[in-house]
């Protein structure tokens, strides 16, 4: 963050200034939604959501440190007041990036977007200043958070872009446009509220390049036939990644390690340079691709790029996140969020990771699968018993009972157990668990099976 007085806050976000003896208080730190999470000097930004309003915890929040209260009505304490509070910290973001001209990078895609940012975070980060979302704060709040976070120094904005519907990636690169846009793949999250298939999926991702200036670059997954076919779409210079001879950053002599961990050669124009990710999984090799990617287009090459990425380690929890008790039990915690595809990698990558050990699934419902669902679901569970799982324990009604009844008449051994909610799940997998298992643990969000996760890691 520059500092700001709050008169040019005001003056730039359109705000009427309540209860504020200095008007040329100035505001150093970084913004914050999250009382909890207010430094001194930042301001505290009062956003009204279906179970919290943050202007009850305004008090605190200067208490806390905070400056002034950027809010929608007087709180008793000094405050900005606006008409919309989510709008005023995209136009504060936007007059920020005006002053401070980084590269602005921007992300998206279905899956892996968080991994990607992460790792590429890590790679640039031994360059340049960078700056780079904190956690998977991709949204209209999440993305203003993220640039209030930049200063004069940072040379790099790496922007991880969420889109729950058409429209989502046209404002967000509106409040910040980027010069590199990245495209990971096109999947079914958010496919209920963006149309009917992959292609109006693609459609909404698509948004992100046709933002992006003559001179920048647009890094297209050459693996992804709906990323590919974006190439159309953008006035910015093309780069093709991924596994596929015609991409001119790619991965050679891919192979896995006993603990899942992926090596391989990394290809790019300037050269080749040998990778060993500390994550695990092989589909981890396409997110450090696209890391490579970017890299490249920013001008580093391979051994420098190779470095950081096999530098890097895992930021993010709730992402094949591993955990080994003392009792030998590993508990992989992937419950962040989950999708079809998502679903799929985790079970092939703790299946990897078990080798011959026992393997327990606690799975709960994926949302936003629209008609689908029930057969996405089902196909999950098939596949959990074709890997040869030991233990599926489906959490909660509806879907999840499509994963359970697929599991079980597939005939592959699987011991599929049913639970209601996410007490439940941790009470009978409690139970279940033996010493020097590997369990799995993935759902939705909104299910909470974090919670499970993290419970069995302590036990």
């Amino acid at each position: 963050m520059i500092p700001m007085t709050l008169n040019t806050i005001a003056q730039v976000v359109g705000a009427r200034l309540y209860d504020v003896r200095d008007p040329e208080a100035l505001v150093t730190a970084p913004s914050a939604v999250d009382s909890r999470e207010v430094v001194p000097g930042g301001l505290f930004a009062a956003t009204a959501g279906a179970r919290v309003d943050g202007h009850d915890y305004a008090a605190g929040a200067v208490a806390s440190g905070a400056v002034a209260v950027l809010a929608s009505r007087p709180v008793g304490v000094p405050a900005l007041v606006v008409e919309d509070v989510q709008l005023a910290l995209g136009l504060l973001a936007r007059h920020l990036l005006e002053h401070i001209g980084p590269t602005v990078i921007g992300l998206t895609g279905s899956v892996g977007k968080t991994t990607t940012k992460d790792l590429l975070a890590q790679v640039l980060e031994r360059h340049a200043p960078t700056v780079a979302t904190d956690r998977s704060f991709n949204n209209e709040l999440g993305l203003p958070l993220t640039v209030l976070r930049a200063d004069a120094t940072t040379r790099y904005l790496v922007l991880e872009m969420g889109a729950g519907r058409k429209g989502d990636l046209t404002y967000l690169t509106g409040l910040a446009p980027p010069r590199i846009g990245l495209v990971l793949n096109v999947g079914t999250a958010h496919v209920e509220r963006m149309g009917s298939g992959p292609a109006d999926v693609a459609e909404a991702k698509g948004e992100l390049v046709e933002a992006l200036p003559a001179d920048g670059f647009a890094l297209l997954n050459a693996d992804d036939p709906y990323v590919l076919g974006m190439a159309g779409r953008t006035k910015a210079r093309t780069l093709l990644y991924g596994r596929s001879p015609e991409a001119l950053v790619r991965a050679e002599d891919v192979r896995m390690d006993d603990r899942a961990r992926t090596a391989f050669e990394l290809v790019t124009p300037s050269g080749r340079a040998p990778v060993r990710l500390d994550l695990i999984g092989e589909h981890q090799v396409s997110n450090a691709l696209a890391a490579a990617a970017v890299a490249t287009a920013l001008g580093l090459d391979a051994a420098e790029i190779a470095d950081g990425l096999t530098a890097a380690r895992r930021r993010s929890s709730g992402r094949l996140e591993i955990v080994a008790r003392p009792d030998g039990v590993t508990v992989v915690n992937d419950a962040y969020n989950a999708s079809p595809e998502s679903m799929r990698a985790g079970l092939r990558a703790v299946k990897a990771l078990a080798g011959t050990r026992r393997t327990v699934a606690v799975l709960g419902a994926m949302g936003q699968q629209a008609d689908a669902s029930r057969a996405r679901h089902a196909e999950v569970g098939r596949l959990v018993a074709d890997l040869r799982f030991d233990v599926l324990i489906a959490v909660g009604a509806g879907d999840p009972l499509a994963m359970a009844e697929a599991a079980e008449s597939a005939d592959q051994g699987v011991a599929v157990h049913v639970v209601e909610d996410v007490p439940g799940a941790l009470r009978l997998a409690t139970a279940l668990v033996r010493p020097g298992d590997v369990v799995f643990v993935k759902a939705s969000s909104e299910i909470g099976l974090g919670a499970c996760a993290r419970a069995l890691a302590g036990a």
